[in-house]
């Protein structure tokens, strides 16, 4: 039975309260293995872990290419970090993997907070979740680069995030300007030639030749994460009612990004079909 049934007071709201795949639990926790279904069909599992202590969530799956993604929300910063560690093609000369990372503030109220994460619980562990808010694709065009050996300035998770995309550390200009205004050095950064600037530059999956710059998409999906909690309605012996919190909402959002690459080989899996 789940801790956050415990204090209702009815049976009738105790049965419905306990049908809630993931509730509140009262003991903390730092781990919780969700199953979900990804857009090619396959079954993964998502593995989402809380650290209160630096106030910072994990969220981390295997696509079915074998494309290993890594979400970081750092709340102290209010930064979020997106990574994918992508499968080379040895055959085309690549590496074994190839690292990007994506990195952008965060919006209010996008996900729980980590204290919230780390009380969670799930009632079934082999079912497979559906987010109840399927969001929108959300457009990311990533106007400048990262120095790695300066990121510590946006948060502290980056350089352990990043370490294996040195050269391929992306965000967008809106995000410099709010970090420049925040009083970040402005060192971090540096601007990537972009469609309006140099209009000579091609999409990559219509470019030809493996060596010319060009840029280049890329898009993830993540198919379940708590972005609200939920709060019922208790009342006590003498009728003065209180609210509590009793679940979560869970979401799917999608992510399309837009960057500059110096050569189409770093890019090939953008390529027309």
């Amino acid at each position: 039975m789940l801790a956050s049934c415990i204090s209702v007071a009815s049976v009738r709201t105790l049965t419905r309260l306990c049908s809630l795949v993931l509730v509140l639990a009262l003991g903390l926790g730092s781990e919780l293995r969700v199953r979900v279904r990804l857009a090619d069909g396959l079954v993964a599992e998502e593995v989402l872990e809380a650290d209160s202590e630096r106030d910072a969530i994990t969220l981390e799956f295997k696509q079915g290419d074998g494309t290993l993604v890594t979400f970081v929300v750092d709340f102290k910063q209010d930064v979020k970090i997106f990574r994918a560690l992508i499968l080379g093609e040895l055959e085309r000369g690549q590496n074994q993997y190839q690292a990007l990372c994506f990195v952008s503030r965060l919006n209010r109220n996008e996900i729980i907070s980590s204290e919230s994460m780390a009380r969670l619980r799930q009632k079934n562990p082999q079912a497979i979740r559906l987010a109840e808010d399927r969001r929108g694709l959300e457009q990311m065009t990533m106007s400048a680069s990262v120095n790695l050996s300066r990121a510590g300035q946006l948060s502290s998770h980056i350089h352990h995030m990043c370490s294996e995309a040195r050269n391929a550390i992306y965000t967008r200009e809106c995000d410099v300007k709010h970090w420049l205004d925040k009083g970040v050095d402005g060192s971090i950064f540096e601007v990537l030639p972009q469609t309006a600037e140099a209009p000579g530059f091609q999409a990559c999956h219509s470019t030809k030749d493996l060596w010319q710059p060009c840029l280049c998409t890329y898009s993830l999906r993540l198919e379940w994460y708590p972005c609200l909690l939920k709060y019922c309605r208790s009342r006590d012996t003498t009728g003065k009612g209180s609210t509590y919190k009793c679940g979560i909402k869970s979401c799917s959002k999608g992510y399309h990004f837009t960057y500059f690459v110096p050569q189409k080989q770093l890019c090939l899996w953008d390529e027309e079909t």
